[in-house]
């Protein structure tokens, strides 16, 4: 009886170790095919922030110019932890909207499309209506800054990082938003594996190019410093093309807050949406087709942009001037 007893328990261990084999080698072609899932729905979202990564790199690349070279990773370093910041919010809040009200994505995007759309004009306007003799003098102020090595830098840069940091958390919105959108019938757990790695590969591209392209200056003092004349005609060549590559990436970053935020306002506009892209398909009846289907859409978007920009700015400055007014009274 109790050999019958031990061999119906030996049994019964060896039934329950077969099923645990089995549930575990399911479990792996789960979790196998589960990561295959992921990877595929991550590079899909890669591919369509792409655009935005460029807009994103251009807009934070700007943000250190004029900061004095020892300062220049510390900033960056800075504002990639504020982005960082960012994306821990705005994953989980992106979880949460599409879970619970799908219907705000939209408007909230809208929102920093708008806001967007106003630091570009804000920083047109600045450039447009400040006479260059004021210009001097800021650009004095903030030699005379770095130059002082009893200035605290870290407090004299700090709008500088809020300012970027800012900026990136509606670059980021939309960057989560279009993800969010590509993984939105996928399982919940594939949603947070995919956003959280979107997160993390963005921030460290984009950082991680920006820091590059800062330091370039002190690559090619490097170079120019070699003994070899080769090196030296290299490292000649982008100290020179450095100054016009960071005045580029400024121009390019104030171009594509409009890009960026009046995108996002014409796609929050179904009748606007559709006449943007009913022109952009028709664009693509002219001659070099292809080119002008990219194009025209684009430069709707920043027309868009620029108007929402000046409207939101006026209405800013309003605001203020009436305030101003309440207060003196």
């Amino acid at each position: 009886m109790a050999s019958g007893s031990l061999l119906a328990l030996l049994d019964d261990i060896a039934t329950i170790l077969d099923d645990v084999a089995l549930m575990t080698k399911v479990a792996a072609k789960k979790s196998a095919a589960m990561a295959d899932d992921v990877s595929v729905m991550t590079k899909v979202a890669a591919q369509k922030t792409a655009g935005v990564l460029g807009d994103d790199l251009a807009l934070n690349a700007q943000q250190v110019t004029g900061v004095r070279a020892e300062r220049e990773i510390p900033v960056v370093w800075a504002v990639a932890k504020g982005s960082m910041i960012n994306k821990v919010i705005l994953v989980p809040a992106a979880l949460l909207i599409s879970a619970f009200a799908p219907w705000a994505v939209t408007p909230l995007l809208m929102v920093g499309g708008a806001f967007l759309c106003f630091e570009g004009f804000e920083k047109v306007a600045h450039k447009l209506l400040h006479a260059p003799h004021e210009d001097a003098a800021e650009r004095e102020s903030h030699a005379q800054a770095n130059a002082n090595p009893a200035v605290d830098l870290v407090a004299f840069e700090k709008d500088k990082v809020k300012g970027a940091v800012r900026t990136d958390f509606i670059l980021s919105a939309e960057i989560i938003a279009i993800t969010l959108g590509t993984v939105a019938n996928a399982p919940f757990s594939q949603q947070v594996a995919v956003l959280s790695g979107i997160a993390v590969i963005m921030t460290i591209g984009v950082y991680g190019l920006v820091a590059g392209i800062v330091k370039l200056d002190d690559l090619g003092l490097w170079l120019s410093r070699k003994a070899s004349s080769a090196a030296q005609a290299v490292g000649n060549g982008i100290l020179r093309a450095a100054p016009w590559l960071m005045k580029g990436l400024s121009i390019a970053g104030t171009a594509a807050m409009f890009l960026v935020g009046g995108g996002i306002l014409v796609h929050g506009v179904p009748a606007l949406h559709h006449a943007v892209e009913g022109t952009g398909a028709a664009a693509a009846q002219w001659p070099v087709g292809g080119l002008w289907a990219v194009l025209v859409p684009n430069l709707l978007n920043a027309v868009v942009g620029i108007i929402a920009g000046g409207l939101v700015l006026a209405a800013v400055t309003l605001v203020k001037r009436v305030r101003g007014k309440s207060a003196a009274h």
